[in-house]
């Protein structure tokens, strides 16, 4: 089957993609970063969060880019209450999800915490706790920041998956890789993942995959799994423009059905049902990386 026969199929709905076991796991987590900013990453997370609801998927949406709030922006949702109302104690985190298309649950970033590792224990208990409530999920997405700060960090290390999103522009290539050794030099053994956005043509995708890939085995010692590429598309830009992702505004775009390629690889993967998986395990993860890296930078001074 040819590359535009595949790409026909995968436009016409993604109705068959179905999870291969039946088994009930907790829920997975997939932090999506990327070393520079402007590379697609929200976009992707939010496309794919969709993409895997309309394949049968409870899927909740994190943004985890907290003060830019991108996610809710790219819907055109503008939320009444955040993160910051959760870890104030004003809300509930059940009171601040918001519906999405498709019914893809969003939490918004918190305006006044640029950084979750700056929260004290009243706050960080008051987070566990409503998360607690939310692992009837099947996925949480991370829309993390751009970079390899401490948070960003922070938040890939007790993800299930890192999906890494680059372009083929040389400075995305070199802050992708960037990224992978920022996060190997904390965990060795993350399933890590490369998505290669806005490609011209596929060879241009494995082009840019295949080094990044090479590069990361070669003076990393690390695998990393070539997820697949976006291709450059204008209705991707249409939709931004007008706040309607394009997985539901052009679905039978190309754009779209390698969006569905991607979502098809993701839901006919294993699954960990560890008892330290799933949202409450990850954000004691979490929590327990920003002590560590507190308790080093304070003997270094």
């Amino acid at each position: 089957m040819d590359q535009a026969t595949q790409l026909r199929k995968l436009t016409e709905g993604n109705t068959s993609l179905k999870l291969v076991s039946s088994t009930k796991p907790m829920t997975k987590i997939i932090a999506i970063a990327s070393g520079k900013g402007g590379v697609g990453k929200s976009t992707i997370s939010v496309n794919l969060a969709i993409s895997m609801a309309k394949a049968g998927q409870k899927v909740l949406v994190f943004d985890g880019d907290l003060g830019l709030a991108n996610v809710n922006v790219i819907l055109g949702i503008i939320p009444k209450y955040n993160l910051y109302h959760v870890v104030k104690g004003h809300k509930s985190l059940k009171d601040i999800i918001i519906q999405a298309p498709e019914g893809v649950d969003i939490i918004a970033g918190a305006s006044g915490y640029s950084q979750l590792a700056n929260l004290n224990d009243t706050q960080r208990n008051n987070l566990i706790k409503g998360f607690a409530d939310l692992d009837s999920y099947d996925y949480m997405i991370i829309d993390t920041g751009a970079g390899i700060s401490s948070n960003v960090i922070g938040l890939t290390l007790p993800a299930d998956d890192v999906i890494v999103v680059t372009t083929p522009e040389p400075t995305a290539i070199t802050d992708s890789y960037g990224l992978i050794k920022a996060i190997v030099s904390q965990s060795r053994d993350k399933n890590l993942k490369m998505v290669v956005n806005r490609v011209r043509s596929a060879i241009e995708g494995k082009k840019v995959a295949d080094r990044v890939i090479d590069i990361s085995g070669q003076f990393l010692e690390v695998r990393v799994e070539n997820l697949g590429f976006i291709f450059q598309d204008d209705e991707v830009e249409k939709s931004i423009r007008e706040q309607k992702p394009y997985i539901i505004h052009s679905p039978k775009s190309k754009a779209s059905a390698c969006l569905n390629r991607i979502t098809y690889s993701l839901l006919n993967q294993e699954m960990d049902n560890s008892d330290d998986s799933g949202i409450t395990g990850f954000f004691k993860k979490f929590f327990n990386f920003v002590d560590v890296r507190e308790k080093q930078m304070s003997e270094e001074e």
